[in-house]
């Protein structure tokens, strides 16, 4: 029993719970666990988000795909984390993303049903959940406003940061050169400039068709620092 409030204590949306509320939620709620070999599909996109989806041991890689395919971000998420949480409620509850299993990996899933009377007994797990969903929705404030400028770093950090979670690792952005040139609306010599002084700091890495993310939390603070500069 110790093992399962150490597991639970481990995911994102269950810490600061008591250990009294813990032992409520292992008498009450069923959990289902799930074990996936090298390179097995765990979740596939478009397929309906049922479950709360949580990496409890190993590690596993998301990709999200444009309609076209010509466009892709993937990351690796390692245990403990959550799989596309914020996809859970709301107008879309269809998984944005395929999922692969990077060696062994174990999964526990939780019923919305169930995920519902959880919130519900502790405000604990309520605010976790929505201080996540509220740095999500802050994503696209920012992200409009680094696409009025004509800052590379803003606009593809925007991109980044909208299309992977914060304990994202890994994170890769496949796309043509001149595909990404007329997404971000710049013209070419300028777009290298962009991606050449970010190597340069730090950020990130690129070839013809990738751009390697370095520092994801750096990302993100070009969004804040420029977003709170303006105000």
């Amino acid at each position: 029993m110790a093992s399962m409030f150490e597991l639970l204590l481990d995911l994102p949306l269950f810490r600061g719970a008591t250990h009294n509320k813990l032992a409520e939620i292992v008498g009450e709620t069923k959990f289902h666990f799930l074990k996936y070999p090298d390179g097995e599909t765990v979740i596939r996109s478009g397929e309906p988000c049922t479950h709360l989806t949580f990496v409890i041991s190993g590690s596993v890689r998301s990709t999200i795909v444009n309609a076209n395919g010509r466009f892709a971000v993937s990351q690796t998420l390692e245990a403990p984390a959550a799989v596309a949480p914020d996809f859970f409620f709301g107008r879309l509850t269809n998984y944005p993303c395929d999922v692969t299993a990077i060696g062994d990996v174990s999964v526990l899933k939780i019923s919305k049903a169930d995920f519902i009377r959880i919130l519900n007994s502790d405000t604990v797990f309520l605010f976790n959940y929505l201080n996540y969903l509220s740095v999500n929705a802050q994503k696209a404030q920012q992200g409009v406003l680094a696409l009025t400028t004509g800052d590379i770093d803003e606009r593809i950090a925007f991109w980044i940061v909208a299309l992977s979670q914060p304990e994202g690792k890994d994170i890769v952005l496949s796309c043509r050169k001149r595909d990404l040139c007329s997404l971000f609306g710049m013209q070419r010599a300028a777009f290298e400039a962009g991606l050449n002084s970010m190597k340069e700091r730090g950020l990130l890495d690129f070839n013809n068709t990738e751009l390697f993310i370095l520092d994801r939390a750096a990302l993100r603070n070009v969004l804040l620092h420029n977003h709170e500069a303006s105000e």
